[in-house]
């Protein structure tokens, strides 16, 4: 077999071999002979060849990262465990690459450092109640430090916060003193309103002593449909201020 046709044959194969093929949410980034090419590769059909080329595939979809649970002391010295998710994805490829050893585990000690910092200058009640706030705050910041290697924070949410048994036993307390406030004064609103309109009828019957009676008649019509046998006679306390008051 001649020499040329064999040496067509290794440059085929070689050419084959040089054929990569990117997804459309990855880009590839180049280095030859160690120098990053002047633009990323991709999607779809590409050449890399190899040894002189080395590709980088990174990819642009948006990714989920879980932030474990972090023991965080809030700024009312509080103690409890916090976890978050971050959503982000790669806008620079190159910069990705480049700029950073590892741009998802530097994203995610930069998440987690984050989030004890933030909450911890925050309180209790602020972290329970204005989650949304924080959750803006966190993610402003990580946006600003992942900047520079080309990756976007688009959002971060405070999933779970893990409070000590003895502080949810004092919230419940707390709670429960508080229904307890708001049924007192619901309570003595009714006992003041009940006074005000007791007064009134008060002041309507001393201008007619007749609608008394009829008052009485109309609570005896009322026990003796409840069919019970007690009977209730009636007796003007007029009358008792002369045997008793002297």
């Amino acid at each position: 077999m001649p020499g040329w046709i064999i040496l067509i044959g290794i440059v085929v194969l070689y050419l084959l071999s040089s054929i990569k093929i990117l997804a459309e949410y990855e880009r590839g980034v180049i280095f030859r002979l160690g120098r990053l090419l002047s633009a990323d590769k991709g999607p779809g059909l590409i050449f890399v060849f190899a040894p002189i080329d080395r590709m980088v595939r990174v990819s642009l979809r948006t990714i989920v990262l879980d932030v474990p649970p972090q023991d965080i002391i809030t700024r009312d010295n509080v103690s409890v465990k916090v976890n978050a998710v971050v959503y982000f994805r790669v806008m620079s490829p190159r910069r990705a690459i480049v700029e950073v050893e590892n741009y998802l585990y530097a994203t995610s000690q930069l998440a987690q450092t984050t989030l004890r910092s933030i909450l911890g200058q925050a309180d209790l009640d602020e972290l329970l109640s204005q989650r949304e706030k924080l959750n803006i705050q966190l993610q402003s910041i990580l946006d600003l430090h992942t900047d520079p290697w080309g990756i976007k924070v688009s959002a971060v949410e405070v999933k779970h916060v893990d409070l000590p048994t003895e502080m949810q036993r004092a919230m419940a307390k707390q709670a429960e003193a508080e229904r307890e406030k708001r049924a007192k004064i619901i309570h003595a609103d009714g006992e003041f309103a009940a006074s005000q309109k007791l007064g009134e009828a008060a002041e309507i019957i001393s201008k007619n002593p007749c609608t008394l009676q009829l008052r009485y008649l109309q609570t005896l019509t009322e026990i003796a449909t409840e069919k019970n046998s007690t009977i209730i006679f009636p007796l003007p306390i007029d009358l008792l201020k002369g045997i008793f008051i002297k």
